[in-house]
This record gives structure tokens, C-alpha cells and sequence, in this order.
């Protein structure tokens, strides 16, 4: 690899010190406990904001995965409040998984099932326990792997569903953000439910969680897969394509995430499937995705031919994985001097050289969106951290 890539490298390894320093100094709830809800984009704290799963437990994830990485124990106190407080406020202790959120007291207010989130809670706890060995953790990972199967899994179609009411039953409005379609079944929860299973497979080696996983992999090799190279979004229970959409920054993540599973789950065959997949991917997003000043674009819809052009935070970090990935199956060098023209971009605009952390994005002239927040439920350190660490592994 080159100099550049190595200097690259070097610098991710930097912000992930940067990135955790931010989130140990500013997101502790002193008042209310656990971890503030909300900051502006200008560091400012908004008072009694609602706590969200997905902030809770991506934040668990990332000090955990930290941890393991640098041999460290110095998040050990961030890690442990992380763990206990999705433990003692976002459990549900009648009907088992987590709330999805909660008001700044740790009251739940919104109580439904999104699979999404039971996945993040197994993710978390899985990488937790790894770096704990707390038995605690490891059997609420797999309670929450067993509340999905029962529940979310669709046995005769395959896959999961998106969402359930409280006490697992079925729901009408399934979305995961008022900005999705309501749909039955959705790549993006798929993709997590597989990262989470992947990580779970590790810590425990159980042939439900297997054969769960190998049906994922296999539905991102043939369901989500097109064949223009990119990954449908939305489907109804039947697999049914409800949407035209192209979202670039979720292509180039599952590449490496596919990938991961099939190692983990030691399948030569679905391996191999996988890399031949990755590098198509990886090419058709480098020729569509890339924008003249190396910056990644956010999606298209394909019938409309309507682009949106933001640069959000996280597919830049996501296609310094895929395409590292990518580079390792064909060394085309071409993956290398995309990759460090995406992290030139993201420095020069998405770093918040005076606030910290990462704005959460500009558009095409690298103007911040100042309505957007640093800390919010779907801004958490967890893109940024693990594409730091995970292009030094």
C-alpha cells in the first residue's frame, strides 16, 4: 500500500482517539444519568431530550469495540454505564428486549419492538462481552437473538420482519424513521440483524444462530442483490420491491459486512460469493457514488432519476471499509486512490475542527447543515469508531 494510504491510516487511527476523547467529555448525563439524548451542532446540550435505543446501544458498541481493539481499559467506566444502563431503563422486564425510547428520567415512552434495535442490543452486548466476560451480557444478547427468532423471523418466506408492538405482536406502521417506508421488510434492518448475528456467532457458538446467519448472508447474495450491482431497500411480507432507491453509502457497507459473516460462519462457498459480489459492488459504487471532489453521495432514486447529492458522515467511513475489503480480494489500485480521496474530503468538511466530533452533513459545496445535530438518535460515534478501527485491523 502507499504512502498516502499509510498516512491515512495513521490519521483514522487519531480520530478515533479524537472521536472518544468527544464523547467521554461531552455526552455523560450528569443530572439524569446514563447519556445525554441530544446536542446541537454547536456542542450545546438540550436539556431533558429523550433517550434512544439506537444512541444507547451504538455507543456500548463503540467503547466495547475500542476497548477490544487497543487493549485498553481506560473506557472500562463508560462501557460499564453504557451496559447498566440499558440494562436497568431500556429492558423491558415484562415482555423481554429493549424499549425504543425513553424521556430524559429513563421512563419508557415509546415501547415497540423494532427488530432493528434488538439487533443493535446483540451487537452491543456481544462486543461487551467480549471485552468484560460478563455472563450477564452474553445471556441477554442471546435473549434477545431467541425473542427475534420467535417473534420477527418469518419461517416460510424467510427473513424478518421490521417491527412488533410491545408484547411482540403484530404492528401496523412498521418505520424505522419517519423518513423510511412503511414496509414489512427492509435491507438496513437485515444488514444489522446480520452484523449483530456475526458478532454473536463468535461468543456463541450455537447452530440456531448459524444456520439464522447463513440464511442472511444468502438473502443478501440473491434478494437485496440486483442486478445493477446495488442492494434493494424495501420490501412487503412477500418480496415484493416497493422501492427504486439506491442508497450508496448502505451498498458499499454490506460488501464488508457479507463478507465478515460468511468468515465467521467458516462457508467457503458463500466466502466466495461474497468476494465475487464485493468487487462488483465496490466498482459499479466508485463509478456511481463517487462525486468530483471525492466526496460520497447520499442516494438516487432510480425512477425518478432524482440524486440526492449531501454528503453524510457515514457513508465516507463505511466506503473506506468496503473498498479497503474490496482492495484485499482484487488489488485494483484504484480502490486505494478513491478511498484516500473520500478521506481528504471527509477532513477537510465532515471533521468539526472547532467543536469536535463530526457534522452530520454538508452539502455539495461542503456547507454544514447547522439544523443537524452532533448527538442525536441516529448520531453516535459507532460509523466514525469502527471504520477508524477497522482500517488499522
Amino acid at each position: 500500500m502507499n504512502e498516502a494510504y499509510k498516512t491515512m491510516q495513521s490519521e483514522l487511527h487519531s480520530e478515533l482517539l479524537n472521536i472518544l476523547t468527544y464523547w467521554t467529555n461531552n455526552t455523560i448525563d450528569q443530572n439524569y444519568g446514563g447519556f445525554v439524548g441530544n446536542i446541537t451542532n454547536d456542542n450545546k446540550i438540550v436539556d431533558q431530550a429523550n433517550k434512544g435505543i439506537i444512541l444507547n446501544t451504538r455507543i456500548l458498541w463503540s467503547f466495547a469495540a475500542a476497548s477490544n481493539y487497543l487493549k485498553s481499559k481506560s473506557y472500562q467506566f463508560i462501557c460499564e454505564r453504557s451496559f447498566q444502563y440499558l440494562k436497568d431503563y431500556f429492558k423491558d422486564k415484562d415482555y423481554g428486549g429493549f424499549y425504543w425510547e425513553l424521556d430524559y428520567q429513563g421512563q419508557p415512552i415509546n415501547k415497540r419492538k423494532q427488530v432493528y434495535a434488538q439487533a443493535f442490543g446483540i451487537y452491543a452486548l456481544s462486543e461487551y462481552y467480549k471485552f468484560s466476560k460478563d455472563e450477564v451480557a452474553k445471556s441477554m444478547a442471546i435473549e434477545l437473538f431467541e425473542l427475534i427468532e420467535k417473534h420477527a423471523k418469518d419461517t416460510e418466506k424467510l427473513g424478518y420482519l421490521e417491527a412488533l408492538n410491545q408484547d411482540w405482536s403484530p404492528i401496523d406502521d412498521m418505520r424505522l424513521s419517519e423518513k423510511d417506508m412503511n414496509a414489512a421488510k427492509t435491507m438496513n434492518t437485515h444488514l444489522h440483524v446480520l452484523e449483530a448475528y456475526t458478532t454473536l456467532l463468535e461468543i456463541y457458538p450455537n447452530e440456531a444462530v448459524k444456520t439464522s446467519l447463513t440464511m442472511l448472508v444468502e438473502l443478501f447474495l440473491t434478494k437485496f442483490l440486483n442486478t445493477n450491482n446495488h442492494y434493494h431497500l424495501f420490501f412487503d411480507e412477500d418480496w415484493k420491491l416497493l422501492s427504486n432507491s439506491v442508497s450508496y453509502g448502505h451498498d458499499i457497507e454490506t460488501i464488508w459486512l457479507v463478507i465478515e459473516a460468511a468468515k465467521v460462519l467458516k462457508n467457503k462457498d458463500l466466502l466466495q460469493q461474497a468476494y465475487a459480489t464485493a468487487t462488483k459492488v465496490a466498482h459499479t459504487f466508485i463509478e456511481e457514488a463517487i462525486d468530483a471532489d471525492g466526496a460520497v453521495i447520499n442516494e438516487k432514486n432510480l425512477t425518478t432519476n432524482h440524486t440526492d447529492t449531501d454528503r453524510h458522515w457515514w457513508p465516507q467511513v463505511e466506503a473506506l471499509v468496503g473498498l479497503k475489503y474490496a482492495y484485499q480480494i482484487q488489488k485494483n489500485p484504484v480502490y486505494l486512490e478513491t478511498s484516500i480521496k473520500i478521506w481528504e474530503f471527509t477532513k477537510t468538511h465532515l471533521i468539526d475542527r472547532v467543536h469536535g466530533e463530526w457534522f452530520f452533513r454538508v452539502d455539495t459545496n461542503g456547507k454544514v447543515y447547522q439544523e443537524e445535530d452532533k448527538v442525536s438518535m441516529w448520531k453516535a460515534p459507532y460509523h466514525t469508531s469502527r471504520a477508524c478501527m477497522m482500517m488499522n485491523s
